[in-house]
């Protein structure tokens, strides 16, 4: 009885054995062949590969361009694509060396030694010109193609701008649900590339395809398919608003004055579209999540100092806080004398121009006696406090936005804070919890140029099908809400302009640039200490120009650096000469 016992369990488990190996082969032929486990392996995908071998010659995604069209990341090179069956035919590689200009025997090594499609001289591919092409091509040889490939930058202007791609088959599959996509299909994790991912999505590749057996044979013969998603509208291109040369030029200056933290937004008045954006540190593209570089200090919270003066003259011009026979104490802050600053007493002009801090602190406490909300609706009225990138609604995109990551500004972070006496004058002078985004320093210059005309920041004009018709336009948008009055906007291109021309301004020293400026000065304390037990500071100039006909606002801004290091004022300036000689240059 014992026996027949252990034999009934053993034909059970081998029978749950069988059972469960054929779930197992049921699951992986019939059920999960597209979606197996939480990588989301697609097994139709694997097995096909596993057949064949091709050269991806376009990945199908969506490119970026700059605003005269000209690529961002990704170009297109005439390369020529090798197939490795060439080392097991023979084939007339002696007319490919000679148009090439190499030796067949070189030609054949390269050939020998990959196992794979491969374009020749890779990672530096040889280029070919359009005659070489022609002539290659006419051949018909099995195997050997001259084709344009596209390739990714992996160093491209503005990278925090733009942003990244990578593969993510699990956020893939939890963005896009209902899509068919292959799980190496690229999407965008930071920047532009991440906001108009969905547009950026392709419809397919472009590739060169062999069919081969196990062993790597021809399984076909040796006929290479092109496969093409055949769409005349698809990849898409975003247009953005970037100008190349001055977006590599400001990259030059920022890296050449040392900026670690920090950068500048140049934008254009008339269009209120960014021309250049630089952000540092810069992306480790090898470990992109290690370190700063993926966070674009231009749309993050700074501490911003006396910039925020601005916000606080506009309001004291609207309550007639701005007489100018008032005389304010400049040397004292908060009551206790001032151990930085001596100026003595000062009018309100004067007081904005050397940027005396206890006129600015007194008269946010005198408004916060007349509304606590001033300073907050004030700071909303020039756009510090709100979303200045473009948003709106794009096909099927309610309120899209074109700078996802793009963080608000703040005067106050409780409703206390803005009842309390000191933190009101020391929000004044633009510390304590006062922030803003850079993006939106320079758009607040841009309203106040525009006489008070408060717009959305563009860094994408329009999306262009692959046949350059237009999908869609990004048009000039208002800036949702209140906004300063025409009159409030002239007297602060007065006192912005008086920071210049003053002799004791703290923007004298660009009074001698080719065009005049108009501009504020900030140097915020962080409340770090770095080496050598100093206090570290932000170092600001925002401003626009010409000054009588405006067309260009720019910030300039370095975070984290020592008081007596790291000024902003040298940058600025090449950036005012440099966009003048290629006016100059363009006329």
């Amino acid at each position: 009885m014992i026996w027949k016992k252990r034999a009934l369990y053993s034909l059970g488990f081998w029978l749950l054995g069988i059972f469960a190996l054929m779930g197992r082969l049921i699951q992986l032929q019939l059920v999960s062949t597209e979606d197996l486990t939480k990588h989301h392996v697609n097994l139709i995908e694997a097995s096909v590969n596993q057949r064949s071998q091709e050269m991806v010659v376009d990945n199908g995604r969506g490119n970026f361009i700059d605003r005269n069209g000209e690529p961002l990341t990704q170009e297109k090179l005439p390369v020529l694509i090798l197939f490795p069956f060439l080392s097991k035919m023979d084939w007339d590689m002696t007319s490919i060396a000679t148009i090439l200009g190499i030796s067949s025997s070189s030609l054949k090594n390269e050939i020998e030694k990959n196992d794979k499609p491969f374009a020749l001289g890779e990672p530096d591919p040889i280029l070919l010109t359009k005659e070489q092409m022609e002539k290659i091509n006419s051949l018909h040889i099995p195997g050997v193609f001259a084709v344009n490939k596209k390739y990714n930058l992996t160093d491209y202007p503005a990278e925090q701008l733009i942003g990244i791609i990578r593969e993510n088959p699990n956020e893939l599959k939890r963005r896009y649900p209902d899509k068919e996509l292959s799980t190496q299909t690229l999407i965008g994790v930071s920047g532009m590339e991440e906001s108009f991912d969905e547009f950026l999505l392709p419809e397919g590749k472009s590739k060169l395809v062999y069919h081969v057996d196990g062993d790597g044979s021809p399984l076909f013969g040796i006929n290479v398919k092109y496969v093409d998603p055949a769409n005349p509208f698809y990849p898409v291109n975003i247009k953005t608003t970037i100008d190349t040369y001055f977006q590599n030029e400001a990259e030059r200056l920022v890296d050449e004055y040392g900026i670690t933290k920090g950068g500048l937004v140049l934008l254009d008045i008339q269009n209120n579209s960014v021309l250049a954006s630089v952000s540092r540190p810069n992306i480790n593209l090898k470990d992109p999540y290690n370190g700063l570089g993926m966070h674009n200090m231009m749309i993050e919270q700074q501490i911003v100092g006396s910039i925020f003066k601005t916000v606080v003259a506009a309001a004291a011009i609207d309550y007639n806080l701005d007489e100018p026979s008032r005389m304010f104490d400049c040397n004292v802050i908060n009551g206790k004398p001032d151990l930085q600053h001596q100026y003595g007493l000062l009018n309100f002009s004067d007081s904005f121009a050397r940027s005396c801090n206890n006129t600015f602190g007194t008269i946010a406490r005198e408004l916060k006696e007349i509304d606590p909300n001033i300073l907050e609706d004030y700071a909303g009225r020039l756009g510090l406090s709100e979303i200045v990138g473009w948003a709106g609604d794009v096909y099927h995109f309610e309120n899209f936005r074109q700078l996802k990551d793009e963080k608000k500004g703040r005067v106050f972070t409780s409703e206390d804070a803005k009842k309390d006496q000191n933190f009101v004058y020391y929000s004044g002078i633009g510390q304590h919890e006062v922030r803003a985004t850079p993006l939106a320093i320079v758009n607040m210059m841009a309203t106040i140029a525009r006489g008070g005309k408060k717009e959305m920041v563009r860094v994408a004009s329009k999306i262009e099908y692959k046949n350059q018709t237009t999908m869609t336009e990004f048009d000039k948008k208002i800036l949702p809400g209140e906004t300063i009055a025409p009159y409030t906007a002239m007297k602060l291109q007065k006192l912005l302009r008086e920071v210049i021309i003053n002799e004791n301004g703290t923007g004298r020293w660009f009074q001698e640039l080719p065009f005049e400026v108009a501009g504020k000065s900030g140097t915020a304390q962080t409340g770090v200490i770095g080496e050598n037990n100093q206090e570290l500071h932000n170092k600001w100039f925002a401003g626009y120009f010409p000054y009588k006909n405006p067309r260009y606002a720019l910030v300039t801004v370095n975070l984290g650096v020592p008081a007596d290091e790291g000024g902003v004022n040298p940058l600025f300036a090449d950036m005012v000469k440099l966009i003048y000689e290629k006016e100059q240059q363009n006329q």
